[in-house]
């Protein structure tokens, strides 16, 4: 159906868009040195292995969004971060070089590792955060590994099955007895690891995925990839077991740890931090995790800490409330950011969220364009821009 009074319309402007399309060519994907050129300029893409952040990092960025980008900070679905409409791409490689934030020129984009973001603090079997340090080390140390796609993605699920389901091209699953399974493909493979020979195994599967690829850019493109991974490891699969599809939140609120303190989970509308917001969360002079969910973890706060930053930042715009419609609604980039979409998504989203046109509990996409960029897994509700308004598709039932 069409919805009424939508802002769509034909009159599309020449793209700017210089990233081709999935398998028109080489691999584009953006990093923090080699942007996209959007319809509203440069973007450029910091990866976060582990979603991790420093406060004085984050400072970094948000100063890069006020003097360099549109002023604000867009979290991604790999629990990366990225700026639009940069005016100096030079500039921002600079500063986030001095940083921390860009360790190895060569292997920026390669750098995707997923962890449960709550690992070793609440839940899960085996903490996997000085693994994910460990990967991305000797990831950025492994010449041959700068050559891998852009997409290619590691994972790393402690357990409770948060990460696993994002289907990434190499990883581990903790187990309960402690062993780590062998994801390749999101799936597991049946050969069992331990925290010793966890990071060797998934950098020889890696390279292994960069010998056969060809022109694939994910190990599930590839006719018996895994089979073919598995036998040049000299690995047998041997009784996998059933893994959880991915969650399709986050958590959302107050979480208590068992040591006794605090960790704050935050949503944001569309996965966009404003510039001043990201100083006051740089403020609090904690490190932070950027969830795969588009969300942000304060985690190890004080109890008193935590209170004053739901006082402070709440209205400033982190939401706290998982019922809120704001986390129900995602969408593209929309007008002006992406030349291809035919709306400004993101304000007739906000429109309709105000109107108290969003059903309760009802999860819901809104894409400029048939393409539905950004669409996140699971049961979902699409509302497509077209050149006569906006098509809503429901998920079959």
């Amino acid at each position: 159906m069409i919805l009424p009074g939508s802002r769509a319309r034909p009159d599309r402007p020449a793209s700017l868009d210089v990233v081709s399309s999935p398998r028109s060519g080489p691999d584009r994907c953006p990093g923090a040195l080699q942007v996209h050129v959007a319809a509203d300029g440069p973007l450029a893409r910091v990866r976060l292995p582990g979603g991790t952040i420093t406060s004085t990092q984050l400072q970094t960025l948000a100063d890069a969004a006020h003097q360099l980008g549109n002023g604000e900070i867009e979290l991604t679905s790999r629990g990366n971060l990225q700026l639009r409409a940069v005016t100096d791409p030079g500039e921002f490689a600079r500063r986030i070089t001095a940083a921390g934030l860009l360790p190895s020129a060569t292997h920026e984009r390669v750098r995707n590792i997923l962890a449960s973001p709550l690992s070793g603090r609440i839940g899960g079997h085996v903490d996997v955060r000085p693994l994910t340090a460990v990967l991305d080390e000797r990831l950025c140390a492994d010449p041959t590994l700068a050559a891998l796609p852009g997409r290619v993605l590691f994972t790393l699920d402690d357990g409770r099955g948060d990460i696993t389901g994002l289907r990434g091209d190499t990883g581990i699953h903790a187990l309960p007895d402690g062993r780590l399974a062998l994801i390749l493909a999101g799936t597991d493979t049946g050969a069992r690891l331990t925290a010793d020979t966890a990071v060797d195994t998934l950098l020889a599967a890696a390279r292994v995925f960069g010998e056969i690829r060809g022109d694939a850019w994910r190990l599930h493109e590839i006719p018996d990839g895994t089979e073919t991974v598995l036998a040049r490891l000299g690995l047998d699969a041997a009784d996998p077991i059933a893994l959880p599809d991915a969650a399709e939140n986050g958590p959302i609120g107050w979480l208590d740890q068992p040591d006794g303190r605090v960790t704050l989970a935050a949503g944001l509308a569309f996965g966009t931090l404003p510039a001043r917001l990201a100083e006051f969360l740089a403020a609090v002079e904690m490190p932070l995790v950027i969830t795969p969910w588009r969300s942000i973890l304060l985690p190890d706060l004080a109890e008193g800490t935590a209170e004053q930053v739901v006082r402070v930042l709440a209205p400033m715009g982190l939401i706290f409330d998982e019922n809120s419609p704001h986390l129900q609604v995602t969408a593209c980039a929309g007008r002006p950011g992406c030349a291809k979409a035919l709306a400004d998504v993101r304000a007739d989203a906000r429109a309709a969220i105000a109107a108290g046109d969003i059903p309760a509990g009802a999860r819901q996409h809104w894409s400029g364009c048939d393409r539905t960029c950004g669409r996140p897994r699971g049961e979902i509700t699409d509302v497509v821009a077209g050149p006569d308004g906006y098509r809503v598709q429901k998920p079959s039932s």
